[in-house]
């Protein structure tokens, strides 16, 4: 064969050679673009996540602030409330069941109340029970205005302790709360006085639920008060029995 045909021939092949080479990369580029990439699951997670929304209590327990005072020998202790007052007829008799177990007490009172019966403060304070702020007008807190809120928070009786009309609070409420110097104050047993369900229900809603720092909700204004009354001398006189004292807040 002549020596230019083999030449032509071998130069030919090599060109074949090199275009097939060609093609085969492009496809296997072209394959690897077409197919997802895989990533770490640290690089999908979003960053600088807010925490969720914190849920708006309602009738949720707080924690006493601490009590007025120490009881020798008692090794436990509650915490009994009365809202709404003071009232001049069912607050004297209140006060009157707590003297007979030496028991003390917190009375959440409303601004309008003490302003018609400022003497009946001075009693409760007397006799070594504290005030708490109830607000003046027992508006819900979370359903004003903010104008109407802070007189409600900040011009309502004077303490270190408020708890809010209905339990009814939120963000908004708490922030005024503790702008004005206040801690809120809820309640771990709420037997339901208002209600007005007798006084064996009222007991014993109390005595099913009891434990050692419980905040005990009753009322001692906002209505006939009778029934409260006559389950606050059985439901001393039972807890006594337990080994339980009566504390009153730091207030």
């Amino acid at each position: 064969m002549p020596r230019k045909l083999v030449t032509l021939i071998t130069t030919a092949v090599a060109a074949i050679l090199v275009v097939g080479a060609i093609g085969a990369f492009a496809l296997v580029h072209q394959s690897s673009a077409k197919s997802p990439r895989t990533t770490s699951a640290s690089a999908t997670t979003p960053v600088g996540t807010p925490p969720p929304t914190e849920p708006t209590p309602s009738n949720t327990p707080s924690t006493p602030i601490g009590a007025a005072g120490t009881i020798a020998g008692a090794g436990k202790v509650v915490y009994l409330t009365f809202d709404d007052g003071p009232d001049p007829t069912w607050t004297p008799e209140v006060l009157a069941t707590l003297a007979k177990y030496d028991a003390k007490a917190t009375f959440f009172q409303l601004g309008s109340m003490v302003a018609q019966h400022p003497g009946l403060q001075e009693q409760i304070r007397a006799a070594g029970h504290a005030i708490g702020n109830h607000s003046i007008s027992h508006a819900q807190l979370t359903a004003v205005g903010a104008q109407k809120r802070h007189h409600e928070i900040f011009d309502g009786p004077k303490s270190r302790c408020f708890r809010p009309p209905y339990g009814a609070t939120n963000s908004k409420v708490r922030a005024d709360i503790r702008a004005a110097g206040m801690k809120q104050i809820l309640w771990d047993i709420d037997p339901r006085d208002w209600a007005k369900p007798g006084k064996s229900a009222i007991v014993q809603n109390v005595m099913n639920n009891v434990h050692p720092g419980a905040v005990i909700l009753m009322h001692d204004g906002g209505g006939n008060r009778s029934e409260t009354v006559a389950a606050l001398d059985t439901m001393l006189q039972k807890l006594k029995a337990k080994g339980y004292g009566f504390l009153a807040m730091n207030c």
